[in-house]
């Protein structure tokens, strides 16, 4: 086996056996991921840290499709686990990446996926510097799962714990992809995921105001769940306006068809602000005046409440349980 054939071949279990075959499936990751760092082919990593706290998320992505309007597991592994260490705050520095690799996968599909983390890596300034792969039988796996792990620093002083409540932009579109894509539904709009690596638009929130208090991406669950959460941790409860709320008009006759509310599908791109009354304008502005934060929005705020209750006041003037 003196190379890959990225149109026909396939993945065997030859690829997993630490051999020469393994090899070629390792030259197609480094080929694709190159940088100083793998090119040292270890089994590990080594690199300076800047002073502060360590910042380290992990993240296993299994998603189907495997390929999606906006993006792909490659690019949404990246990503993913880029913005849950840029909610701390800080630039995420490295990346590493693990791979279990199914008996029989494509390999032109893992070549695309690939090549698809290569971009949104060199596209965020954040390299994988380290990686791994595994291959389990046919049958055992669901053609590719992958794990990533990523660190940054907080600089000293920085600590991020609010009562105003902001959101980058609309939301539900990749939740909307994903289950258009898995029942075959096909609508004829153009929505697409909004996967996108955050800690560029993080950056200049935290330049503009440096006191904001909590930032956390709206992934799994969506902005229900998220902001549950956050209640939760905070102890207190949040007031919603609906009507602030963006969603993009196909996004929400999508979700109409469906019967589905948008605040509990997954976003994979938009964030969540908390900060003090006083600083929000200041904020939303600069929110606004990154490309990934246009369509950003005030929805809310934080109240006194022992109960934790996260509320939505409707646009005909009640008010729901956002569970």
């Amino acid at each position: 086996m003196s190379r890959l054939d990225l149109r026909n071949g396939k993945v065997e279990m030859v690829h997993g056996s630490g051999g020469r075959a393994m090899g070629l499936i390792e030259e197609l990751f480094a080929r694709a991921l190159r940088n100083e760092w793998l090119d040292q082919r270890d089994d590990q990593a080594q690199f300076e840290l800047p002073p502060g706290r360590v910042v380290m998320a992990t993240d296993s992505h299994v998603i189907s499709p495997l390929f999606f309007p906006g993006g792909d597991i490659g690019s949404l592994a990246v990503h993913g686990t880029i913005n849950d260490v840029a909610m701390a705050g800080v630039r995420p520095c490295y990346l590493a990446a693990g791979f279990i690799l199914e008996e029989g996968f494509p390999l032109a599909d893992l070549a695309h996926i690939v090549e698809s983390m290569a971009v949104a890596a060199r596209e965020a300034g954040v390299p994988v510097v380290t990686s791994d792969t595994k291959v389990v039988e046919r049958g055992k796996g669901d053609g590719v799962f992958i794990t990533t792990t990523g660190g940054g620093v907080v600089p000293p002083g920085l600590y991020l714990s609010g009562d105003r409540i902001l959101l980058s932009g609309s939301i539900g579109d990749h939740g909307v992809t994903i289950l258009s894509l898995r029942e075959g539904l096909g609508f004829e709009a153009d929505i697409g995921s909004d996967s996108q690596a955050l800690h560029g638009l993080v950056a200049a929130m935290l330049a503009a105001v440096p006191e904001i208090r909590c930032l956390r991406d709206s992934t799994r669950g969506g902005l229900g769940n998220t902001l549950n959460e956050l209640a939760g941790q905070s102890g207190g409860g949040m007031q919603l306006v609906e009507r602030a709320i963006p969603v993009r008009e196909p996004v929400r006759a999508a979700y109409e068809f469906l019967g589905l509310d948008p605040l509990y599908v997954a976003n994979e791109g938009k964030l969540i602000a908390i900060c003090p009354a006083e600083r929000a304008v200041r904020l939303l502005d600069a929110m606004r005046a990154h490309p990934q934060g246009r369509e950003a929005a005030i929805i809310g705020t934080v109240v006194a409440d022992e109960h934790r209750f996260v509320q939505v006041e409707t646009p005909f003037g009640g008010s729901r349980m956002v569970d």
